[in-house]
């Protein structure tokens, strides 16, 4: 079956990929867009980008409910530990490991990583995800860095970059970003979760058509996609 990308509201998506649930970023419960909750959601797999609590999440209760492997940062793995989740693996930007469901490797992000309580949350980090129909790169919280380049220099089928403004890159930003990128298809995430980060998503995706060589891709809370067709 091909991969299936589900966005579930703000920064957070579950893709199901050869058999495996992989949730990232799982802020679910103080989501005021949130498509499902963290009783309900399916999870092998979490990856953590960064820190902050729109992303952290409901990582530690859904580790906890499913015994799913979490994935992130070395010292965000430490972190979680400390909370009581055992089943962690640690990596760090530049850094690839092959699990059996895809290859993740992690990338910069231009952000801050403070965990809730206030504990060192390392560097932010993207995240490429490379799996058997194709890869996605999801640029999570940041601003626009030129190294964008580089990575959609590996060839990326799908991407997910915020365009919500004020904490990460806004709609102008993103444009400059998808061209850097030069995904094949591209989802905006970050944005209308809250009034401060409120944007219009089909606005932006007219100008990735008129301005990039990429496919817009506006999902809604709860709507999925294939990862190789729409």
């Amino acid at each position: 079956m091909p991969t299936t990308v589900t966005f579930l509201g703000h920064g957070s998506f579950l893709i199901e990929t050869a058999g495996t649930h992989v949730l990232i970023d799982p802020f679910l419960t103080d989501n005021p867009v949130a498509s499902t909750t963290a009783e309900d959601v399916p999870a092998e797999v979490i990856i953590l980008t960064h820190g902050h609590g729109d992303h952290v999440g409901d990582a530690v209760a859904i580790a906890n409910r499913t015994g799913a492997l979490v994935i992130a940062n070395f010292e965000i793995t430490q972190w979680l530990q400390g909370q009581g989740v055992e089943n962690t693996h640690p990596m760090h930007i530049g850094g690839a490991h092959a699990f059996d469901w895809g290859v993740v490797k992690l990338t910069i992000a231009q952000h801050g990583s403070m965990l809730p309580d206030g504990a060192n949350g390392g560097n932010p980090c993207g995240v490429v995800l490379t799996l058997d129909d194709g890869t996605i790169y999801h640029a999570a919280d940041t601003g626009l860095f030129y190294d964008m380049k580089l990575i959609g220099e590996q060839g990326i089928d799908l991407a997910i970059v915020p365009i919500g403004d004020n904490f990460t890159m806004g709609p102008e930003d993103a444009i400059r970003a998808v061209n850097l990128i030069a995904p094949v298809r591209v989802i905006p995430d970050h944005y209308d979760t809250w009034p401060l980060i409120a944007q219009d998503g089909q606005a932006w995706a007219e100008r990735v058509r008129s301005e990039t060589s990429s496919e817009p891709l506006v999902l809604q809370p709860g709507q999925s996609c294939s990862l190789g067709a729409g």
